[in-house]
């Protein structure tokens, strides 16, 4: 735990300084994260790099800067995919000997939930507004797993999912999302009160992010332990002291930020 405690003040800073400053910085420090995410994912279910799984390192270095444009560009975006797709269909029929359909399918899984998912970070961002409800991000995955600690902790009775998580229970659960929703509405107001966002329902957008996104961070986090049990380890890496590796940390904020991308973008449209 304590080892946990100083990695955590370590990193903080320097995650403060990517989201206050974002730009530049932040999209770089998200393509480091996704191409380690992809790395621990990739070795993690094939138990090595494979050839194939250069495709997928390939398609991060591409996405990763021009993602704003691809994402918001739908024929982009679908021109994107399918060329992904075609390129490892025609890997796996050329070199069918070394090659299979499990691994084409754990590089093109591997890429859309490590690299397309967290760049949703930096997509949040950069959305209109995006530098005040970047936070929520992080308040709804980080807030929910300490609150669902402590509950579980104080209150827990039930197993949740005793197979993927034995620790985890329905009462830590349900804490996490109401510690995780309280927290995201005392943002929005405090947002609402200090900054004149126009057209935009502050504390309404917080409050569904709040819980559409700390429900779904942990299914994020319970969906880490699955992959983990199914190849039997207990960490993806050990490159964060106390943590694990780059998926062990992020496993929850890789739900949560498409869910804050897309909420913000239906609502601020809409209202």
């Amino acid at each position: 735990m304590r080892t946990r405690i100083i990695s955590g003040a370590v990193l903080l800073p320097l995650l403060l300084f990517l989201i206050i400053f974002g730009g530049i910085p932040l999209h770089a420090a998200i393509f480091v994260i996704s191409i380690i995410g992809i790395y621990e994912f990739y070795k993690a279910l094939s138990g090595k790099i494979l050839p194939v799984h250069l495709f997928g390192f390939a398609a991060c270095a591409v996405f990763v800067p021009f993602a704003e444009k691809i994402v918001s560009t739908g024929n982009m975006f679908n021109a994107f995919t399918a060329c992904f797709i075609v390129l490892l269909l025609s890997y796996m029929v050329l070199f069918h000997k070394k090659c299979n359909d499990r691994d084409v399918f754990i590089t093109f899984f591997g890429f859309y939930y490590v690299c397309f998912l967290l760049t949703h970070i930096y997509l949040v961002r950069s959305y209109t507004y995006g530098q005040y409800f970047v936070w929520l991000i992080f308040i709804a995955s980080f807030v929910c797993d300490t609150g669902a600690y402590f509950t579980g902790m104080l209150l827990g009775k039930h197993r949740l999912i005793p197979d993927l998580s034995p620790k985890k229970t329905i009462e830590g659960a349900i804490g996490g999302v109401v510690w995780a929703t309280a927290a995201s509405v005392i943002f929005g107001i405090v947002i609402e009160r200090k900054f004149m966002l126009d057209q935009v329902a502050t504390v309404f957008l917080c409050t569904i992010i709040g819980i559409a996104g700390s429900m779904l961070s942990q299914i994020g986090d319970l969906a880490a332990s699955s992959f983990k049990r199914m190849v039997g380890i207990k960490d993806y890496g050990n490159l964060i002291p106390g943590h694990g590796g780059i998926l062990d940390r992020f496993d929850s904020v890789i739900i949560t930020a498409p869910v804050v991308y897309y909420v913000m973008v239906a609502l601020i449209e809409v209202l």
